[in-house]
């Protein structure tokens, strides 16, 4: 007779070890978070930029504290949020969200309903104004009602005694010049930019790209979306900063002079032009 553990005992410890070992395989949410991030190529500025989440929260999601996000329904949006920025599905992160912080928050409950007969409209008093105006309105249209008719009845008169009408008030006929062409785009962009500066023009012509873009000292001069068919013009006195979120999507034109390149859909691009761009040839 022998005094241990049988086998059957020691099942419940090897499947314990099999679930760490599961555990450990998957990263984290801050690490899958942060390592979709270098993949996509942009920093902790470009996506909180895009997000509009501050910085400091990306970094601290990325180290997987969520106590700065302000609870868990804070926390599930800004992961949901961050995860499409760098392009990952945000289900498979929300569960393990989940599993790790207690599941699904409890549903809000609604606020009672006012009673009806609480609620009495408010009385108001006559609008004297509104009144004093429209009789001012109808004293005005009646006093040029009445001149309107005496002059009627004087050139009535000056017909009746036989006069002729002036020369001067002969119709003549006028000649209609005809319309100019409206100038092509491409053409007005060449001329209105000016040479002592950089000029950028960017134009969403096949979709919707976030684009920042940024003067010569680093300074942001816009930040945001543009929608098909949206454009947008910046210029500097040297330099001009771009970041594409999705370069395929864009005409770019810089100094009047469309940019023939081949961007790929979906493609972040980083570009950067002065006041000779782009080089001749």
């Amino acid at each position: 007779m022998s005094i241990g553990n049988s086998p059957e005992d020691e099942r419940p410890f090897e499947n314990e070890h099999v679930e760490a070992d599961r555990e450990e395989a998957r990263p984290s949410i801050g690490r899958a978070l942060q390592q979709a991030r270098i993949a996509a190529g942009l920093t902790v500025d470009d996506v909180s930029s895009a997000t509009r989440v501050r910085m400091n929260i990306v970094h601290a999601i990325e180290a997987d504290d969520f106590s700065a996000c302000g609870g868990d329904v804070y926390a599930r949006g800004h992961v949901r949020t961050l995860a499409k920025a760098v392009h990952l599905d945000p289900e498979p992160l929300l569960a393990q969200y989940g599993d790790e912080h207690g599941g699904r928050p409890a549903p809000t409950p609604a606020a009672p309903l006012f009673e009806a007969e609480r609620i009495r409209p408010e009385r108001r008093g006559p609008n004297w104004t509104a009144a004093m105006v429209a009789a001012i309105v109808a004293v005005i249209g009646f006093v040029g009602f009445t001149m309107f008719q005496g002059d009627d009845s004087g050139n009535e008169a000056n017909v009746a005694e036989g006069s002729t009408p002036s020369d001067s008030a002969s119709p003549t006929t006028k000649t209609k010049k005809p319309a100019d062409p409206k100038p092509d785009p491409s053409d007005s962009a060449i001329a209105a930019a000016p040479q002592d500066k950089v000029t950028v023009r960017v134009a969403a012509a096949d979709g919707r790209s976030w684009i920042a873009a940024k003067d010569h000292n680093g300074r942001m001069i816009f930040d945001g979306v543009l929608k098909q068919g949206d454009t947008k013009t910046f210029q500097d006195s040297s330099k001009v900063h771009l970041v594409l979120g999705d370069a395929g999507a864009i005409d770019l034109f810089v100094n009047g002079k469309k940019i023939e390149e081949n961007f790929q859909p979906g493609a972040v691009e980083r570009l950067t032009y002065t006041k000779g761009d782009p080089e001749a040839g």
